[in-house]
């Protein structure tokens, strides 16, 4: 009890008291070390999860180094890699001698020149040193000491790119690279990824080349234009923004291109006086913080007062005679040519638009080896213009057009006319190779009698008769086709006699190639000319008896294809491709373009043949179309067309070095009055007889897959002893005739 009461008698609130701030201060503690774990466990949480995604960042920065980036990779810097504002079309030298030191193989035909591009390359030796030091101090401090990459500013890049920002981490050989290569990817996956071949290829290119090299190569292409002009290189500059040479420049005008190279749109001393002035004094700060001057020529350059000419046209030095390129005058048929395909195979190449391509080709810095004759070009232009080669008589008010185009016999086109008038305009429309008209009988030897040889359906004496075939009209009447328009006129009645295969071709009868088409079928005929011989221009309507045996083609030809796809009948059946351009060259000296010496075997070397002398009897028969194209010295054969109602005359010429062809018709389809001018053979034979008289070779070579032997006039089979009345034919040794029984 009494210890109870005195227990009682204790003072309960204060042990109470005690008891409540105890059990208080307990709780917070439990609070703050539950905070701390939770803080913890983020910054933990935090730090793995960057420890993770920088370990994946890695791993994925290693698999692509090793799979996909070329590690090994060196950049070119040879001078050639800096593109001048000019493209230059080249032509082999006719009096090119190869034992003479002097004697240049190549010579200027055509030079494209880019009048808002200025570049021109000169040695390092040249450029001052307070001009090179000033683009160090300007780009890359540390130039001489790294080896290519300037880790720190390039990691910071790195970052800065991943965070949606830019920033210029690259070094100078870096940037040398990204100028050569026009790779320019800023932002993202694509950014990162050009950053890492840079920073491989600069590694790769320092311990190729010396820093001098490397510094020459990035003065002479780092771009330093206005936003107007486009200037590349330090002596462009020098010329466009002071009218002097780069070795005349002092400190202060250095420190200005230098200032400018950061942002040449916004911080060339042309057009943003203040803005390069800002730079330009960081600049001179820098090139005295590094020791490249001194105090008194900072303080005097700093004082100096620029006078910027901005002149487009001053140019202290260039790689091609001004005086030549100013000379020029507008570009000929032949360079329209040279210049469309050019571009169409630089497209190919790069994976480029033709626009684009374009641009490139006049931006400069290609040399493009052409095939053209330069003495033809200028002899067929000249003749061309002549109206006495046209005219039967005097005309005054002579509409007439025509154009002209020779071949040789691997595709190579050697001279190309488009009009009879002067050229007056850049890209003129040229009829030889943009327009498009029907070839009338010239497409009987190729969409015909070939493919008929080929497959042995005739021989060079076959007995054809005179008659027509049976094809349905659009009505779906039976009718009698074709007609015989240069033997009988426009009536149409035959002779049903029995004809010589060649006979039938020398006289340009058409019911022979319509029997031979009905044999193989018109689409049969159809992919011949389009597979093997490239015809361009033919449609599905021309799966049908006109076009492929009259040439009503739906939309006619180009003389260009037609020409081209007689050079089987010289060659041996090879049809190569049709080309101006043989080979194309880039400022870094690399082939963009080579023609091939591929081909298309389109009909054997016996039928290619045996059809050539068909071809000659067009020529040398007295009723043969061709006559008046015969040559005195040199082998011709060939095929004359006439197109419906004599709107279109066309003639194709194949002599032993070249194939050549000629159209002349109206701009609308207006029939020609013949009598008002030459024969078309005699038209040919006046603009290239006397190119043709002078070729390397004057006569076809018989293979020996051809057997010439006597045939019997009678029966088209070879002589028999009985036969008394022969003639000199030529055969496939896989199809000679039998030999004649001499009963008939």
């Amino acid at each position: 009890m009494d210890n109870n009461n005195i227990a009682s008698n204790k003072p309960k609130r204060k042990t109470t008291q005690i008891k409540k701030v105890k059990k208080k201060r307990s709780t917070g503690a439990v609070i703050a070390i539950r905070s701390a774990k939770v803080i913890g466990t983020l910054l933990l949480s935090l730090f793995l999860i960057i420890v993770i995604t920088g370990s994946i960042f890695v791993t994925v920065l290693t698999i692509y180094v090793l799979n996909f980036a070329n590690v090994d990779e060196t950049i070119t810097l040879d001078r050639a890699v800096v593109s001048s504002n000019i493209s230059k079309f080249l032509y082999e030298n006719p009096n090119y001698d190869a034992d003479d030191p002097d004697s240049e193989e190549y010579l200027l035909y055509y030079a494209l020149k880019n009048p808002g591009r200025k570049a021109q390359w000169i040695d390092l030796e040249e450029i001052p040193q307070h001009v090179q030091d000033a683009y160090i101090a300007a780009e890359d401090e540390r130039f001489m000491q790294h080896d290519g990459v300037d880790f720190l500013r390039t990691f910071s890049a790195i970052a800065n790119t991943l965070l949606g920002r830019t920033q210029g981490g690259s070094t100078i050989t870096m940037q040398t690279i990204k100028n050569i290569t026009g790779e320019d990817e800023q932002r993202g996956v694509e950014g990162i990824e050009r950053k890492i071949k840079e920073i491989f290829r600069a590694i790769n290119t320092e311990k190729v080349y010396t820093k001098e090299d490397i510094l020459q190569c990035y003065l002479n292409i780092i771009g330093l234009g206005d936003g107007q002009q486009d200037i590349v290189g330090v002596q462009a500059a020098a010329n466009y923004y002071f009218g002097k040479d780069v070795t005349e420049l002092d400190i202060a005008e250095a420190a200005a291109l230098a200032a400018t190279t950061k942002s040449p749109a916004t911080l060339n001393p042309l057009n943003s006086a203040e803005e390069n002035k800002y730079r330009k004094e960081w600049v001179l700060g820098k090139m005295l913080e590094l020791g490249s001057i001194t105090d008194a020529e900072y303080v005097h350059a700093l004082n100096e007062e620029l006078k910027i000419t901005g002149d487009p046209e001053f140019q202290s030095r260039t790689d091609v005679d001004e005086e030549e390129l100013n000379n020029q005058g507008l570009t000929d048929w032949f360079m329209d040519e040279a210049i469309d395909e050019a571009a169409l195979r630089i497209s190919e190449k790069k994976g480029i638009s033709l626009t684009d391509a374009r641009a490139e080709l006049y931006n400069g810095g290609y040399d493009i080896y052409t095939s053209v004759d330069i003495n033809m070009q200028k002899k067929i232009e000249k003749e061309m213009q002549d109206p006495s080669n046209f005219q039967a008589y005097y005309l005054a008010d002579d509409e007439l057009l025509s154009c002209f185009i020779c071949i040789d016999y691997e595709g190579n086109v050697k001279a190309v006319v488009g009009k009879r008038t002067e050229k007056k305009d850049w890209d003129e429309f040229n009829i030889a190779t943009d327009g498009t008209r029907s070839p009338g009988s010239c497409i009987k030897p190729i969409g015909s009698y070939a493919p008929a040889m080929d497959q042995d359906l005739i021989t060079y004496s076959s007995l054809i008769n005179d008659k027509p075939i049976e094809i349905t009209d659009e009505e779906g009447q039976k009718m009698k086709w074709p007609v015989n328009y240069s033997e009988y006129g426009d009536d149409g009645n035959w002779s049903y006699n029995d004809i010589f295969a060649w006979q039938m071709l020398a006289r340009s009868l058409n019911t022979a190639p319509a029997q031979l088409v009905e044999k193989m079928t018109p689409a049969y005929c159809y992919n011949f000319l389009k597979e093997k011989l490239d015809v361009s221009t033919l449609t599905e309507d021309d799966i049908n008896y006109s076009p492929v045996t009259v040439g009503g083609l739906s939309q006619g030809l180009h003389l260009q294809d037609l020409v081209g796809a007689y050079m089987i009948f010289g060659n041996g059946g090879k049809k190569y491709e049709v080309t101006y351009v043989t080979k194309i060259v880039d400022s870094n000296d690399e082939i963009v373009y080579e023609k091939s010496d591929g081909y298309k075997q389109a009909i054997s070397e016996s039928t290619a043949y045996v059809m050539n002398k068909m071809m000659q009897k067009v020529i040398t028969e007295s009723n043969g179309t061709g006559r008046y194209a015969k040559l005195n010295k040199t082998v011709l054969a060939g095929k004359t067309g006439t197109s419906s109602e004599w709107k279109d005359l066309s003639f194709v010429g194949v002599t032993p070095d070249y194939v050549s062809g000629v159209w002349i018709g109206y701009e609308l389809l207006e029939k020609i009055p013949t009598t008002q001018y030459q024969n078309i053979g005699a038209i040919w034979k006046n603009i290239f007889g006397d190119i043709a008289e002078t070729e390397p070779h004057h006569d076809f070579t018989m293979p020996e897959t051809v057997v010439q032997a006597k045939y019997c006039t009678k029966t088209g089979l070879l002589a028999g002893n009985s036969c008394t009345s022969t003639d000199i034919g030529y055969y496939k040794q896989t199809n000679v005739p039998a030999t004649c029984s001499g009963w008939h």
